[in-house]
């Protein structure tokens, strides 16, 4: 998913910025501000630019929706198995070459997704699959979210990365992130856009900037496993779920200290450190960070910027690739997401694999003082499948430090294969479903003790 593959300049001299270069890079970079990074207060939900867009087009489709990604998710298996056969000349090269000539798993997966959806939404079939609380969490709860999220995330992303945003906040805070998480600047839009926006928006941009050379292998792996942390509205959702809302901002406060501690750590063990700093062989390195003049910090960065937005894409060439994202989403993305997700929800819902697994956390939660491990312990594992599923554990314990621990660690895991989890293993970025696994435990491993000791100590 890349849109231009432009090679940010370095300043060559101390001659003024051109007035339109400067434009260029304020304008369409302030509205990107806006509409990802910037939250809103409506009524009783904070909520960003993009997201109040997307609330709009669900409120605006309704019950629409689930009847839309089930005619989405055929038409990807009818148009795969179709360029597959008959090899048109349209999909013989470039993004669509790409979107449809799929290897036999991903296209496995593609008519999975679109089963599944087709015999929840007739209500026909094994009853694992059709529940409400499995296909039907996917097919009517998640699958409108990510038709419209998606659609607009698509659409209006170049405004926050083609135009030079990324490279001046990258220049600015480019010291403090190699020294504290070994990553480019840049990487603080990620973070941020997940914070205000939502984690599979940091992912997206994760994506974009691997496949545009400004992020190797290692440094989008990390990225995308450590910083696709979800918005302050599911972080609101999630403590109105559990009945803590009268503890959010304790809540939100220590979500972000232990996955910010996470970030440090996670990064510097296996596998992650183990992820080679190639970038992707298309395009290659296309970042360079160095300063090759005397020119204060605040200048460079803008020269960076303006050099970025002179090189931008004109509205006729965005137009095209913004579309051909959207399609890439819907028709690649949305039947992994759904195939991935209705079997981690079966697995979670109808089989006792998560209880035995959470077997061993039902010691380490005693150590750590939290009442009622054993009805806890299976809600500290549950989330790999779903991050929404801790929290509907939770709501069955009657302790309130135990609900806010299990709530704070579901925010602080991030990989939930639902939906972060499907969208890497889609992705360019080289990470693997053992890799993810792996991310997952040790985050939990990290994060736990964290927030037992915040709750212990300050709160509880």
């Amino acid at each position: 998913m890349s849109y231009s593959n432009v090679k940010s300049e370095q300043p060559t001299s101390s001659a003024p910025i051109p007035r339109a270069h400067l434009l260029k890079f304020i304008i369409p970079s302030l509205i990107g501000v806006l509409l990802f990074l910037v939250p809103f207060q409506v009524g009783d939900t904070i909520n960003i630019g993009m997201g109040l867009m997307a609330d709009s087009l669900q409120a605006l489709l309704g019950s629409a929706l689930p009847a839309i990604a089930v005619v989405v998710l055929c038409l990807s298996v009818v148009a795969t198995i179709y360029a597959k056969l008959a090899n048109p000349s349209w999909a013989k090269k470039g993004m669509l070459h790409e979107m449809f000539h799929v290897g036999p798993v991903w296209l496995a997966m593609r008519v999975l997704g679109a089963l599944f959806a087709v015999m929840t939404y007739f209500q026909f079939g094994p009853e694992f699959v059709t529940a409400s609380f499995t296909g039907g969490v996917m097919l009517n709860d998640l699958a409108p979210v990510l038709l419209t999220f998606f659609f607009f995330a698509a659409l209006l992303l170049p405004f926050l990365v083609e135009f030079g945003f990324m490279e001046f906040i990258g220049s600015m805070v480019r010291k403090p992130f190699r020294v504290i998480f070994n990553l480019p600047g840049r990487s603080a839009i990620d973070a941020t856009a997940s914070w205000m926006g939502s984690g599979t928006v940091g992912v997206l941009i994760t994506t974009q900037q691997y496949e545009q050379g400004f992020y190797n292998r290692r440094e989008a792996s990390v990225i995308a496993t450590n910083f696709s942390v979800v918005s302050i509205a599911f972080a609101l959702l999630v403590t109105s779920f559990v009945d803590i809302n009268h503890l959010f901002v304790q809540f939100y406060f220590t979500v972000v200290v232990s996955g910010l501690i996470a970030a440090v750590i996670v990064p510097r063990l296996p596998p992650l450190s183990r992820k080679s700093n190639d970038y992707y062989e298309p395009v290659g390195c296309q970042l360079s960070e160095e300063r090759t003049e005397k020119v204060g910090l605040f200048r460079y960065s803008l020269i960076q910027a303006t050099n970025r937005a002179a090189g931008a894409p004109g509205p006729r060439e965005l137009a095209r690739l913004a579309l051909l994202n959207v399609m890439d989403i819907f028709l690649g993305l949305l039947p992994l997401v759904f195939a991935i997700g209705t079997v981690a929800l079966i697995l979670a819902e109808f089989t006792p694999l998560f209880t035995w697994l959470s077997y061993p956390m039902v010691p380490v939660l005693e150590l750590l003082r939290i009442p009622e491990a054993e009805a806890a312990a299976p809600a500290t594992l549950v989330g790999f499948a779903d991050m929404f599923l801790p929290a509907v554990l939770a709501t069955n314990i009657e302790s309130e430090l135990t609900r806010f621990v299990i709530a704070c660690l579901s925010l602080t895991q991030l990989i939930y294969m639902s939906e972060i989890g499907a969208l890497l293993l889609k992705s360019k970025i080289p990470i693997k479903l053992w890799e993810l696994v792996a991310i997952f435990l040790l985050r939990t491993a990290i994060t736990l003790p964290i927030i037992a000791f915040m709750a212990h100590t300050f709160f509880f």
